[in-house]
């Protein structure tokens, strides 16, 4: 039998449940349905599939590999779904369409001003903005969630059409009375004797900077002190608590402030790009085709700094 026919989203919903909660019993309590009802759904789904989708021989409930495909499917359905919702709410309050825009975190330095600019442009479209880091922006693009994302590289396992908006730099930033900013050249054992703060692992920020600080290093090892957002760091920094490897366009106005200075270090500033960058297996809605055409046609106008000449990208200052 064809599960396209016969599976139903309540047979995937109560899977799903089951493996969130952990027990047959709290996911009925959450579906607001009985223990027995729940254990009915899950042995007709494995029925229908005609294999295991639990793997009940541990201490708590795994999907087997069968069921890891159904969860990907469920996902999918729900996304499917849940954009579908937004859309139709978009379009009974008058709008001519909704457009999801995804946005690594250190690009909300510059993505409200880009949307406020859209908006002014296009108020008969509505837009909804999502944060986050670079590994929950590629998970988002890959199951839907969104549909445009603003990002450095692209995602390696997922086929996607990037339109560059322009430059990226990346920056070593210290306190304006640190040792190391009076230096003409900052030499790579100075900088490894320094207090790294960083980002959260799957940040893209953190990626390239300990790229970066393994190429000076040559193996020998240095400090990272984790941190939770991009304003921590550089409050850190401040303070004197270490030096960051931040974008240029996180730190645009505490340097033209004077608040933070760029270290000169060998091989920095590392410029990398930013691309709009969306799904090629499937195409733009009409209203994601305006929003795309919009951004490229600015040219990296809304990027800090463009409008004198991006200085940002000098780390001379």
């Amino acid at each position: 039998m064809p599960l396209s026919r016969d599976v139903t989203l309540k047979h995937l919903r109560g899977f799903t449940e089951v493996l969130r909660r952990g027990t047959i019993a709290s996911a009925a309590e959450r579906l607001h349905l009985t223990a027995p009802a729940v254990s009915t759904q899950l042995k007709t789904l494995e029925t229908l599939v005609g294999a295991p989708i639990l793997d009940r021989s541990g201490d708590s409930l795994r999907p087997t590999e069968v069921g890891e495909e159904l969860l990907r499917a469920a996902g999918l359905i729900e996304a499917a779904l849940t954009r579908c919702e937004a859309r139709i709410s978009a379009l009974r309050e008058g709008a001519a369409g909704l457009v999801r825009l995804g946005v690594v975190s250190t690009g909300k330095y510059f993505a409200p001003g880009l949307v406020a600019r859209f908006n002014t442009a296009m108020p008969g479209i509505m837009l909804h903005m999502t944060v986050g880091n670079r590994d929950e922006i590629v998970e988002s693009l890959g199951s839907r969630g969104i549909d445009l994302a603003v990002m450095g590289r692209g995602p390696e396992n997922l086929e996607v059409i990037a339109h560059p908006l322009g430059p990226h730099p990346y920056l070593m930033i210290a306190r304006p009375g640190h040792p190391l900013a009076a230096l003409e050249t900052v030499p790579a054992e100075t900088l490894l004797a320094e207090t790294f703060l960083a980002r959260e692992m799957g940040s893209g920020t953190r990626t390239l900077m300990m790229r970066v600080l393994d190429g000076l290093s040559e193996g020998r090892s240095y400090r990272v002190v984790e941190m939770p957002s991009n304003e921590t760091i550089k409050q850190a920094v401040m303070a004197g608590l270490g030096v960051a490897m931040l974008s240029a366009h996180t730190v645009h106005h505490e340097r033209a402030e004077g608040k933070l200075r760029a270290l000169p270090v060998p091989g920095l500033p590392v410029v990398r790009h930013w691309y709009l960058i969306h799904r090629a297996d499937e195409p733009l809605t009409p209203a994601a085709q305006v929003f795309r055409d919009f951004v490229i046609g600015l040219d990296g106008a809304f990027l800090p700094g463009a409008e004198t000449g991006s200085p940002d990208i000098s780390a001379a200052q």
